[in-house]
C-alpha cells in the first residue's frame, strides 16, 4: 500500500475538524458542496488532492474561507 502524502493528511485532518465543528454529515456536506459523498469520505482520508474549485466549493458549504480550510496545512 502506497504510502499517503502528509500534506494530503493534513488537509483531511483540517476538512474533518471544521465538517465535525459545523455538526454535519460527510453526506450533507458533499450535498451542500454538489460533490460526492466519496470523494469528501477520500479527501478527508488523505487519499485525493482536490482542486481549489472543490476546496472553494467545501469551505462554503462549511461556512468558511478556503484559507480558514487550508490554515496549518503546509510542508
Amino acid at each position: 500500500m502506497p504510502k499517503r502524502d502528509p500534506l494530503l493528511v493534513k488537509l483531511g485532518r483540517s476538512l474533518r475538524r471544521h465538517r465535525d465543528a459545523a455538526g454535519i454529515s460527510q453526506e450533507k456536506l458533499a450535498e451542500l458542496a454538489d460533490i460526492n459523498r466519496t470523494y469528501v469520505s477520500d479527501i478527508e482520508r488523505g487519499n485525493r488532492n482536490p482542486g481549489i474549485k472543490n476546496l472553494a466549493r467545501l469551505a462554503k458549504a462549511l461556512g468558511i474561507t478556503t484559507a480558514e480550510l487550508c490554515e496549518g496545512v503546509d510542508l
